[in-house]
């Protein structure tokens, strides 16, 4: 499973650009001209590109993936006004092309089709085995895509509302809060409706547990990274006052590298990329260096040491 992911992530790594370039940049233009057709010509755009598994089994085979056009549309009071949908649509823009600049064109590619796909399926089966038809927009899809942001640069700070600094991990479990409220609201309505009988209290309960479909596609790139945005718990031991001597400490061998193995047999590196994971083991001929505007003591590849978020 290991070489299996390794050969996955060199093979990412080795196509970084291929793929449709600022895809993002694209969903945003899109939800603009939906939003001001939808604003001053025709009140029922959104409902003729919403995914609706019922007209798509009738022909309407777009609201497959037209819904991810209709984030700034739509009676939500955020965006039913220019400013709040010109906010949005910059807001993803920021957040898409975040992750295009540290994973390259195809990962993110893969990561936002791969949450469409996930969604389809599921809201597609729920109408093909308990006649559900579904209306969903691409919220979900965006949630996964903010975590996936939240996740590689926790510490980074946004101002809400352009005004209060606050950092991206905090606005992700305010987020991911108010998923889980929905969550259980859905739940409690499927124990209300169980007087109906157990198909339809599953289909309600299948319905309510559709915003995990975002959470899976984030767990699916992310895996044990999502510790990322947990709070640090763990207390510091006390440290005992001692008296202080001079100790004499040993030099360390600067040659200690050419006898060394691991359990493996790997081989040692001395500088890691830490947006994509090279190292000069694995790429002799690949330039690294270290970055003067992060705090601490980061490596990066010549491809990522002007293309990364600095850590602050």
């Amino acid at each position: 499973m290991g070489n299996l992911r390794r050969d996955y992530n060199r093979f990412l790594t080795r196509n970084r650009n291929k793929g449709i370039p600022n895809l993002m940049l694209w969903i945003c233009i899109g939800n603009a001209i939906v939003f001001l057709l939808w604003k001053f010509f025709d009140s029922n755009l959104p409902l003729y590109l919403y995914f609706d598994a019922k007209e798509i089994m009738h022909g309407q085979i777009w609201r497959l993936f037209s819904y991810i056009f209709t984030f700034a549309s739509g009676p939500s009071f955020l965006f039913s006004n220019l400013l709040g949908a010109f906010f949005s649509i910059m807001f993803y823009y920021w957040v898409g092309s975040m992750l295009e600049n540290v994973w390259g064109t195809l990962r993110f590619n893969i990561f936002y089709f791969c949450g469409i796909l996930l969604s389809d399926l599921y809201a597609m089966l729920l109408y093909w085995i308990f006649g559900a038809p579904l209306t969903m927009s691409s919220h979900y899809i965006n949630l996964s895509m903010f975590l996936a942001v939240a996740t590689l640069a926790p510490d980074q700070r946004v101002y809400f509302m352009m005004i209060l600094p606050v950092k991206m991990k905090w606005l992700a479990w305010v987020d991911i809060g108010f998923t889980l409220y929905g969550i259980i609201s859905g739940l409690v309505t499927a124990v209300k409706v169980s007087f109906l009988g157990a198909f339809y209290t599953t289909a309600y309960v299948l319905i309510a547990l559709f915003p995990l479909v975002a959470l899976l596609n984030y767990l699916l790139f992310f895996g044990r990274d999502i510790k990322n945005l947990l709070p640090n718990l763990r207390r510091s031991p006390r440290r005992r006052k001692q008296p202080r001597a001079k100790v004499t400490e040993p030099q360390p061998n600067p040659d200690w590298a050419k006898n060394y193995r691991s359990s493996t047999g790997q081989r040692p590196y001395r500088h890691k990329c830490t947006v994509c994971g090279r190292t000069d083991t694995e790429c002799p001929d690949l330039e690294f260096r270290y970055c003067s505007k992060c705090k601490g003591y980061f490596c990066y590849c010549i491809d990522h040491i002007n293309n990364h978020t600095h850590v602050q």
